[in-house]
């Protein structure tokens, strides 16, 4: 089976991941993809300077604060970036996939499985969430950044509620119990 996980910025997605790493299951991380392409496919960075001009790359690869100062700001940016980047991380999850055994479980790490398409990929989804109150200060400490810039990147999420109705399992990741034990739980109603 293959397990979706997702959730907003700040949500705790990521860590699920880790433990589920550490537990020894595949996890195929959608975001890591994503910026591993835009800086060694030549056909995703020519597109990309041609939509944001030559500041989009620097000496270090795709310069992504440039990047995320415009299309935070303007989502029709983020969209028409995503539209270049989205269908080859597609692929290449597909590819990966193919290397594993059917009756393996492996999940695939998505901030934006439904609003992507990637929900398509997959055979159950797991939502990680929090408050937007705790989601916003895991950000600004995480990135070192202002409340407002992370609201900027908030306000380009599919809502925790919309996302809640879409999902096969919802875990919250702001009470006091650890996250380990919670994805114990949710191993044991996934088979």
């Amino acid at each position: 089976m293959i397990i979706g996980i997702t959730g907003g910025i700040g949500s705790g997605k990521s860590t699920f991941s880790d433990l589920l790493i550490n537990k020894g299951y595949s996890v195929y991380n959608t975001d890591a993809k994503a910026r591993e392409l835009q800086n060694t496919d030549a056909v995703i960075r020519e597109k990309i300077i041609t939509l944001f001009g030559n500041d989009s790359y620097d000496t270090l690869g795709l310069n992504r604060p440039f990047i995320a100062q415009i299309v935070f700001n303007d989502s029709s940016k983020l969209k028409q970036l995503n539209e270049i980047v989205h269908p080859a991380v597609k692929l290449d999850f597909i590819k990966w996939a193919k290397q594993f055994n059917l009756n393996q479980n492996i999940f695939l790490e998505c901030a934006i499985l439904f609003e992507g398409g990637f929900h398509k990929l997959v055979d159950k989804s797991v939502l990680i969430t929090a408050s937007e109150l705790v989601r916003i200060q895991r950000v600004m400490k995480r990135d070192k950044v202002t409340e407002l810039q992370v609201r900027a990147r908030m306000k380009n999420q599919m809502s925790e509620d919309d996302k809640k109705k879409l999902a096969d399992f919802v875990i919250y990741s702001d009470d006091e119990k650890p996250m380990s034990e919670k994805l114990d739980e949710f191993l044991l109603r996934l088979n």
